[in-house]
């Protein structure tokens, strides 16, 4: 889920090479050795002067965690392991969904139903068994998020909402870890290295940066649309994640100018590369403890979350008032792409951003009830909020949206 730059708030100025900028330390120390077998399966990496034998050591000796075994993870995580990296650690408790499969390489048909972390692990293993795979089954939390990047020394953010964006982030600067942050939509990509505990750089000023630098705010509830509402174009995974990689491994061994202070952004459909240097938010507060990051974020305003409540029917309700004949118009909010794949017959299609403009509110009737949906319901409360707003004060909105219409009522449609 990309969020867009004209958001940021942070100091952003063109980037320009120059002596201010350059390699960081090696974040680990390296092992003490490597076998036989280690020279021969990472010889490539062996005869690059800058990588050598003592990079791959320390990429054996390096603890990675990665958040997400999605779109991005599943790329960082194949190619960390291809690459040597000793120990991985795979925050995730989600299950693998047929959906995943367009972009989530590391998964496939066999593996729809088993948790993510596992199926992830399975294949990590089948490529490098010399490695150790820790799972951490669990919802990234405030309460153990500290403790546990602690474990490592690198954190590799594929996280794909805000609110889990913001609490690595903090966390990460609390417990005073780099780490490398990707997002995706659509076509377009972004990456960038924040560490607030940066060493700094050749002429002594500080390097220190964190995610906050350039957005200091989540945007308000329903600007930003999910991978899962807006879609992604599941080669751009690759194409991003590798990126990710790329940087871990300068942040591991020491070589190259990693993207700590720059923001590198990708558009496909262009094939161009942008870099744009970041400063630090002189205004910034620091951060010194972690926050309810679903509150500080919200998935739905508070505008939408009072529209709400007493106006929302579940699936089930909506059809028993369509068997007794109920006069009532349906309005799916939805764009006319998603309406292609799926909709509730008898629905009438006018999307979410015609309702808050204004501009569609004379196509709703006024002498019968209305009952608004997307599709799983976070839209169509964002709707509903400005059909009361405007005098609506029959308007409704379906719980679940046209995902549970299709899991509860009519299973012969699709869901996406």
């Amino acid at each position: 889920m990309l969020q867009r730059e004209s958001r940021s708030k942070g100091v952003v100025v063109p980037e320009h090479r120059s002596a201010e900028q350059g390699s960081l330390p090696p974040l680990v120390e390296p092992a003490a050795e490597l076998t036989n077998d280690e020279v021969a399966r990472y010889s490539r990496h062996l005869i690059i002067p800058d990588l050598g034998v003592d990079g791959q050591k320390r990429l054996k000796n390096a603890k990675v965690l990665v958040i997400g075994a999605g779109g991005l993870g599943s790329p960082a995580l194949l190619y960390l392991a291809a690459a040597g990296v000793g120990t991985l650690g795979i925050v995730e408790f989600d299950e693998v969904d047929a959906s995943n499969l367009q972009r989530q390489i590391i998964h496939n048909e066999a593996d729809v139903g088993r948790p993510k972390a596992e199926s992830a692990r399975d294949k990590i293993l089948g490529i490098n068994s010399g490695i150790t795979v820790n799972l951490h089954q669990i919802r990234l939390e405030p309460e153990n998020a500290v403790e546990l990047f602690a474990r490592y020394d690198l954190i590799v953010d594929g996280t794909d909402n805000f609110a889990t964006r913001y609490l690595v982030n903090d966390a990460a600067v609390v417990a005073g870890k780099p780490y490398v942050w990707g997002s995706i939509y659509r076509f377009e990509g972004q990456v960038s290295v924040f560490w607030e505990d940066a060493p700094a750089g050749p002429d002594g000023e500080p390097r220190g940066i964190n995610y906050r630098d350039l957005y200091p705010e989540a945007p308000p509830p329903g600007l930003v649309p999910s991978c899962a509402e807006g879609g992604v174009l599941g080669v751009l995974c690759a194409s991003i994640g590798s990126i990710m990689v790329t940087e871990a491994i300068k942040l591991i061994t020491g070589i190259g100018e990693p993207l700590l202070g720059r923001l590198m952004v990708y558009d496909a459909l262009d094939m161009t590369y942008r870099t744009i240097r970041l400063r630090r938010d002189p205004s910034r507060t620091p951060i010194t403890e972690l926050i309810d990051y679903d509150e500080f974020c919200g998935v739905v305003s508070e505008e939408g979350r009072s529209a709400a409540v007493g106006s929302t029917i579940t699936a089930l309700e909506l059809k028993q008032l369509l068997d007794s004949g109920r006069d009532l118009q349906i309005v799916d909010v939805r764009e006319p792409v998603e309406w292609d794949i799926v909709h509730i017959e008898g629905a009438k299609l006018i999307p979410k951003n015609r309702i808050v403009s204004g501009e569609a509110l004379a196509e709703l009737p006024h002498d019968r009830p209305i009952v608004l949906h997307c599709k799983t319901g976070v839209r169509s409360a964002e709707a509903l909020a400005v059909l009361k707003q405007a005098g609506f004060a029959d308007a409704s909105h379906l719980q679940g949206g046209v995902v549970a219409w299709a899991r509860q009522v009519d299973p012969s449609l699709p869901v996406y």
